[in-house]
């Protein structure tokens, strides 16, 4: 099982969370990063906030930080 950590803020703020966290980079996919089960707490410990499905999607948006599937981001 999985979990998408992401920022409200900048996609700068959210690589430098996942790197204090030691989560590599090839775990980042156009938005988000992928975070196992296992480092769940790790995040939550670190500051991250647990939100729902439906507000990661609100933030990111809100943020002007979505990226959904299926377009060019290059």
């Amino acid at each position: 099982m999985w979990s998408h950590l992401v920022s409200d803020v900048s996609y700068d703020e959210l690589h430098t969370f996942a790197e204090g966290l030691g989560v590599p980079r090839r775990a980042f996919e156009r938005d988000h990063y992928d975070i196992p089960s296992h480092r769940y707490a790790d995040a939550v410990r670190a500051g991250a906030v647990e939100v729902s499905s439906r507000d990661v999607v609100r933030l990111l948006q809100g943020a002007g930080l979505r990226r959904p599937k299926g377009r060019d981001w290059g």
